[in-house]
């Protein structure tokens, strides 16, 4: 028997989720893509913004969520990350989650925040804020990375901070780290 635990369930009645890749063909199980929705309570698009309507409207109804996810063998969906944090490293997608995972395995990491940051060989490269407990250094940590990632997913710049910038319910912005201008 599945755990609901980390997935986000079933559709509700009359409501319809599916797996897209970026030219919004459906996926089939445990394949990443865009989750898109349909059914009564979705919205038609945004009130006199076509454009921007035109973006997250498809045909047949469907609406591009933003977020990235899968939908296991049982039907049951789980969100893996959000599609504007995906670092784009040499045309391979890179989904910053995978490697704050890997991070906080080191037992010195009590966080971490993986961000894209442009690049002139690879379009974007891994950059990884850490906020540490003990004495780790950048050397170690990316080994540890390397541990455990393909080669373009290991982190290539390093930034140690006393804190990671929050919301008011406790999630990373890594949005404030791209736009931080110390990049």
């Amino acid at each position: 028997q599945q755990s609901f635990i980390s997935s986000i369930g079933v559709p509700l009645p009359s409501t319809e989720l599916r797996i897209v890749n970026d030219e919004n063909e459906p996926l089939g199980p445990n394949q990443l893509g865009e989750i898109q929705i349909r059914g009564p309570q979705v919205m038609k698009g945004y009130w006199q913004q076509e454009a921007e309507t035109n973006t997250v409207m498809h045909a047949g109804g469907w609406l591009s969520s933003g977020d990235i996810g899968r939908m296991d063998d049982d039907g049951i969906f789980y969100i893996e990350d959000r599609k504007k944090d995906m670092i784009l490293v040499s045309g391979f997608n890179v989904f910053p989650t995978e490697i704050e995972e890997v991070a906080t395995l080191h037992p010195h990491i009590i966080e971490a925040a993986a961000i894209g940051i442009p690049d002139d060989a690879t379009g974007e490269k891994v950059k990884l804020f850490i906020v540490r407990k003990g004495n780790v250094t950048v050397d170690e940590i990316k080994k540890h990375c390397r541990k455990y990632l393909t080669g373009y997913k290991n982190p290539k710049i390093i930034e140690f901070r006393d804190e990671l910038p929050k919301s008011n319910v406790g999630k990373i912005l890594r949005r404030e780290l791209r736009d931080s201008k110390d990049l």
